[in-house]
């Protein structure tokens, strides 16, 4: 787990070598897994099972963002902080998605607004970018969701392929030595799963006026039958 937690490490810096090498910390079954998560996240992951995303999103949010945001704020650094945001987080992620949508575009965007201003005005450039941010990213929640789980399910399914074929030694380490093809591979398949899920798959919404009409359908025929039989009776 150490050693798993280490590798996440990677994600903190534009390291794109340690974004593909987390593969070697799964085994083969792990990485099966990772493929079929991540596939059924390039379909359906921006939906109502972004709830069950976004819980992990806010976990990894936790561990990954909290030592950042102590380092710039200024702010005492007490241990474990990053294990009790990510529990926080994660608690937040499956009672409220949106929360993650908020966070997970306010955070960055505030980031970038705080290094814009300087070390020295930190503070006041990153409020007002977390929060214009942040809105954005809750008042867009189903666009921002169907291109978050596209993303993090393209990165799922090429790292669990990786996984999956490190028998496959050779060829393994071969695609993982050139990090922006793997990257750009599933930087592809994030934008084909956004744009299914944006394009061709119905909203929630949507999916529950379809399943509405589907069912009154089958009221109106079961009363038509009836009636026709009843009718043919007599």
């Amino acid at each position: 787990m150490e050693g798993l937690l280490q590798a996440l490490g990677a994600y903190q810096t534009f390291n794109p070598t340690g974004w593909v090498a987390i593969y070697r910390m799964l085994p083969m079954w792990a990485g099966i897994v990772c493929c079929v998560a991540g596939v059924t996240l390039l379909v359906a992951g921006g939906g109502k099972l972004f709830r069950v995303l976004a819980g992990p999103i806010g976990a990894v949010m936790g561990l990954l963002w909290t030592p950042v945001l102590v380092m710039k704020l200024g702010l005492p650094d007490v241990a474990k902080m990053a294990t009790i945001a990510a529990a926080v987080l994660m608690a937040l992620g499956f009672l409220l998605p949106t929360a993650i949508t908020f966070l997970g575009v306010g955070v960055p965007l505030g980031l970038v607004a705080g290094q814009i201003a300087g070390q020295q005005d930190f503070l006041l450039g990153f409020v007002p970018g977390f929060i214009i941010g942040g809105l954005a990213g809750a008042m867009l929640q189903r666009p921002v969701a169907a291109v978050v789980a596209s993303a993090v399910g393209a990165w799922m399914l090429v790292i669990g392929a990786l996984a999956a074929l490190h028998q496959v030694g050779g060829v393994v380490q071969a695609v993982a030595g050139k990090p922006w093809g793997v990257i750009i591979a599933a930087g592809l398949f994030a934008v084909a799963g956004a744009v299914y899920q944006l394009a061709v798959r119905p909203s929630p919404e949507e999916a529950d006026k379809l399943r509405g009409e589907r069912e009154r359908l089958k009221v109106r025929q079961a009363e038509q039958h009836a009636l026709e039989k009843r009718w043919g009776v007599k």
